[in-house]
């Protein structure tokens, strides 16, 4: 039972990214809803109100007829007038900026529901047409359904220019970076929040036995929580060895355990993996530190020729490893007696620098702007006092030299060397 609920949810979990999954949901409820008041018909509920409240009903059949057909082809023009806007700005964002964003635009719960009106209302609107009797007699016009799709139509009409609105909000670059740096601010903080301040003493795990992946697939999630009950019953230690984000292959290593299981105890662990085809910021912090690098470098482009858009972008990615100064290398599940149950392998620090870095050294050391905002970066994260491992000023250290080294080799005008080197010296004399 445990193992079917957790498929399931996996299942839903997998969808949700999905854009026809609300619209799916809210359009299952539009043809309940539409059942639901052909049993209010039946029992004479727009006979009662046209006693006690003849506004309520439309007793007319051909204009009733005539608003649900009007209804109904409206209703179709403005969603196919939707979906297209929908593809014209994953079409955009993925030219303009990067194609890693568009996860995060598809997922959109906003726009997911708006398109869920549409089609609630539309296949409600239809019913409510087919409902109708061809008889002229009083009382088979479902009045009162008609008057209701008319609220409808009318909800539609303000979810499409609300659509309108958001649509052309969201397809502006400083909104889908501030997006994607708020869901990683939070993810990122959740994480720092969660993990223990004492020192942890995890077994070395060289001789464990492995376990290794039956399929393939980017790590999006596990369940951390089922897998220490396990680690409980069994009186296991486990060490997760890919990251969250990773590609993971089938038959790849995936998990070093210290004690003997069985295959069913096998496929219960495997089952806590969630693997997808794709990435969302929203479960890896890291993905932002990817995308926002991106965006910068693709507006660094002659095609694109936007560096207003990349000094935005370093901006957030100094404040994202500002807050990642605060998290350890290397998380912990532990049980109530502060005992490791679990070690849970991340992105380490350098790593995350480094690809940073190496992205923006390759295709900014020669923009005097783009190498002075980077060194501010450092200098920042240098005289930052955020850092739990002074091992991560180091790395920074590090990478300062890089940077003008490659900058150094690049820079051909005197006057843009000399302000470089400047303040390099100033970093070098204050914070090394």
């Amino acid at each position: 039972m445990i193992s079917f609920l957790r498929k399931s949810f996996k299942f839903i979990y997998q969808l949700e990214a999905k854009i026809a999954f609300y619209p799916t949901i809210i359009s299952i409820a539009g043809i309940v809803f539409a059942f639901f008041m052909f049993y209010l018909e039946s029992h004479g509920i727009s006979k009662m109100l046209s006693k006690h409240a003849p506004i309520l009903v439309v007793n007319d059949t051909d204009i009733a007829r005539s608003l649900l057909t009007t209804f109904v082809a409206g209703l179709i023009s403005i969603m196919v007038f939707s979906f297209s806007m929908v593809m014209i700005l994953l079409n955009r964002a993925s030219s303009n900026f990067s194609p890693r964003v568009l996860p995060g635009l598809i997922s959109n719960r906003r726009h997911q529901i708006i398109l869920g009106i549409y089609n609630a209302s539309l296949l409600y609107c239809i019913f409510t047409l087919v409902g109708i009797e061809p008889v002229r007699q009083e009382y088979q016009l479902p009045g009162f359904s008609v008057l209701i799709s008319i609220f409808f139509m009318t909800v539609c009409l303000g979810a499409f220019i609300y659509f309108i609105h958001s649509i052309s909000q969201e397809i502006q670059v400083n909104n889908i970076m501030s997006r994607i740096f708020t869901t990683a601010k939070n993810r990122l903080v959740d994480l720092i929040d969660s993990q223990s301040e004492s020192v942890i003493e995890f077994p070395d795990s060289e001789n464990w036995n492995t376990l290794r992946s039956k399929k393939s697939g980017y790590l999006q999630n596990i369940s951390i929580n089922a897998m220490a009950q396990i680690a409980k019953e069994h009186n296991l230690q486990f060490e997760i060895i890919p990251a969250k984000g990773t590609y993971v292959l089938s038959e790849m290593p995936i998990l070093k355990y210290n004690n003997d299981i069985s295959d069913t105890q096998k496929d219960d662990i495997l089952s806590n993996f969630l693997y997808s085809k794709g990435e969302r910021v929203a479960d890896n912090y890291v993905l932002a530190f990817k995308q926002l690098t991106e965006i910068a470098v693709k507006a660094m482009s002659p095609g694109i020729n936007d560096p207003g858009t990349a000094l935005n972008a370093i901006d957030y990615i100094t404040e994202l490893f500002l807050i990642r100064l605060k998290k350890k290398d290397c998380a912990y599940c532990l049980d109530d007696d502060e005992k490791p149950l679990i070690l849970i392998n991340t992105i380490n620090f350098e790593d995350l620098l480094y690809n940073v870095m190496v992205a923006f050294r390759t295709y900014g050391k020669g923009d005097v702007i783009i190498v002075q905002k980077l060194l501010l970066m450092i200098k920042l994260l240098l005289s930052s006092q955020n850092s739990v491992v002074e091992y991560y000023k180091e790395l920074l250290r590090k990478e300062t030299n890089n940077l003008y080294e490659d900058a150094s080799r690049s820079l051909k005008n005197t006057s843009d060397l000399e302000h470089v080197t400047q303040q390099f010296e100033a970093i070098k004399k204050n914070l090394f």
